[in-house]
């Protein structure tokens, strides 16, 4: 049940009933009232008033009588009048509970208090307002001395605020302004240093590019001399050398593959098998026997000495192996410039003739051995470099892929080029072959297997980067002969020059002249022409600055003055 009199709160004390009058009516157990010792105070909790003794027994008012009693609005302690807030009277008040450290409100003159309103029918232990209690019992009287508790009008005043124009105020705005130009000076001195570290950064850039443009040494920044092959300057270049072994047909074939890092630019070198080397005890051969006879060490440094080019490693290739090659690429494509009939009578070609043909690893090997009647050998020798070149185009150019690819072969491998180091140059090769920035040269050699004039510009040099040097201590100088005496007397000229302790890197043909010569390109050379010319005991003045053939340090031109040992 609410009280009427104030809110209702949940903490307030709840009266115990004891039983019910003669109108069925509760009957509460009257509480004690405490003592009031001061005024009037709004803020106190209300003070329960004991039920009358004179109840029991009396007649309710009527509902008719109850709604005809005056409503007045409740005591507003803020003096707000205006508006009213209605009362129910239960006729009952519960004694207040005293609140620990309640705080202390400012006294007000004691109003008495508005008569209750009726509250609706129905509602038991309710009376007229006339028999209220409420209405009935006097204002406490105010005890002595009270006025020096009641705040006073001035004990509200309020601090007076500072104005904008105070001192302290100015202060803190000089100092918020000064300081936000202090933040905003170094935002410019920051935004200027930042400024000049980027034309600092601008300039280095533009002078080290210009710097690498002028020297070449910027990539790109000469593409007919990088693309071409004819940088200047110390280059990096890895070549190794393939065989490939016919195992049906028989035969072999032999290519060059040049990785020039310096020009990133990758070349396949064919050298005819007819080119002239000298075997391992300097005797004059041609290429082809040499790598029957002599196998891939002896002919590895043949060739490095017929050319003056240093060459990594050997990678014989047997045609089953090629076969698995082609077939681990899934396949490859190249322009055919013949038809390769199958073997079987009434099946078709092999390969077909056109342009962009699919090769499996069967088709790939018989177009690189094909060989038509009457062809001649440098043409079987173009189409194995096709192969060459379109495998490279296939083949990853991710080291450890490309590795991966020749761990898969399963052959034996020389020892001077291990599955690793081949996967690692076939990747750096197939990066060239992928972009376009890779050719295949033929190795100029004439009929007598001897490498014709400007092949020492186009191939040896530019290419290989095969050079004359100064021979170093152990080092035993080239020399190569060429035969214009009539007198078939190239063999007798070699002999002679190995058991002098030279070594011999090629020989050929050459118009019959009556003096013979000894040429020499380095000054660096001219003292070993003068022994190569004491020799072959001709005079001193045979010895001439000129351009030895290939990569030979000498190279020995006999005429008719020379005079062949033993003949008579």
């Amino acid at each position: 049940m609410n009280d009427q009199q104030q809110p209702y709160d949940p903490y307030y004390p709840q009266p115990q009933i004891i039983g019910y009058d003669e109108y069925g009516q509760p009957v509460y157990q009257q509480q004690q009232q405490p003592q009031q010792g001061y005024g009037y105070d709004p803020y106190a909790q209300q003070q329960q008033y004991q039920e009358p003794q004179q109840y029991q027994g009396q007649q309710s008012p009527s509902y008719q009588e109850r709604q005809q009693a005056p409503q007045q609005p409740h005591y507003d302690p803020y003096g707000q009048q205006g508006y009213a807030y209605p009362s129910y009277d239960t006729g009952q008040q519960w004694a207040a509970q005293p609140e620990a450290a309640a705080p202390a409100a400012p006294a007000v003159p004691p109003v008495a208090p508005a008569a209750p309103v009726a509250a609706p029918p129905g509602v038991p232990g309710q009376r007229p307002a006339s028999e209220s209690p409420a209405a009935e019992r006097p204002a406490p009287a105010r005890p002595a001395g009270d006025d020096d508790r009641e705040y006073r009008t001035e004990q509200f005043s309020f601090i007076e605020e500072p104005d904008e124009d105070s001192e302290d105020v100015i202060d803190w705005l000089k100092f918020t302004e000064s300081r936000s130009e202090r933040r905003e000076e170094a935002r410019r001195r920051g935004r200027n240093r930042i400024v000049a570290l980027v034309v600092v950064l601008v300039l280095a850039v533009v002078g080290g590019v210009g710097y690498l443009w002028s020297a070449g040494m910027l990539p790109g920044a000469s593409t007919e001399e990088q693309k071409g092959g004819t940088a200047t300057g110390p280059q990096k270049r890895d070549t190794i050398v393939v065989h490939l072994h016919d195992t049906t047909g028989g035969g072999t074939s032999t290519v060059l593959l040049v990785n020039n890092a310096t020009t990133r630019q990758g070349t396949s070198v064919l050298l005819p098998n007819s080119v002239v080397v000298a075997d391992g005890e300097g005797a004059a051969t041609t290429l082809g026997k040499s790598v029957e006879d002599d196998g891939s060490s002896g002919t590895r440094e043949a060739i490095g000495n017929l050319l003056g080019a240093p060459i990594t490693g050997t990678w014989r290739l047997d045609t089953p192996y090629l076969d698995t090659l082609v077939d681990l690429v899934s396949g490859i494509e190249t322009d055919t410039d013949t038809e390769v009939p199958d073997p079987k009578k009434g099946a078709d070609p092999l390969v077909r003739k056109g342009e962009k043909q699919s090769l499996n690893g069967r088709a790939a090997v018989a177009y690189a051995t094909y060989r038509a009647p009457g062809e001649a050998e440098t043409k079987q020798l173009q189409r194995f470099g096709q192969v060459m070149y379109a495998v490279l185009r296939k083949i990853s150019d991710d080291p450890r892929s490309a590795t991966v690819t020749v761990e898969s072969l399963t052959q034996i491998f020389d020892p001077s080029l291990s599955e690793k180091d081949l996967g690692a140059a076939l990747a750096k090769l197939a990066e060239h072959a992928k972009v376009g920035d890779y050719k295949t040269a033929l190795l100029p050699v004439g009929q007598d297997g001897a490498l014709t004039e400007g092949a020492s510009d186009s191939v040896v040099k530019d290419i290989l980067g095969g050079k004359v040097t100064a021979p170093e201590a152990g080092d035993v100088p080239r020399v190569s002969i060429r035969d214009g005496s009539g007198k078939k007397a190239t063999e007798a000229a070699r002999i002679v020059l190995i058991n002098g302790g030279y070594a011999f890197v090629g020989g050929g043909e050459a118009d019959t002249q009556e003096k013979s010569q000894v040429v020499y390109a380095d000054d660096l050379q001219k003292a070993t022409a003068a022994e190569v010319a004491k020799t072959l005991g001709l005079p001193d003045g045979s010895v001439t600055k000129g351009k030895p053939s290939g990569a030979a340090a000498v190279t020995v031109v006999l005429g008719r003055d020379y005079k062949v040992p033993g003949a008579r």
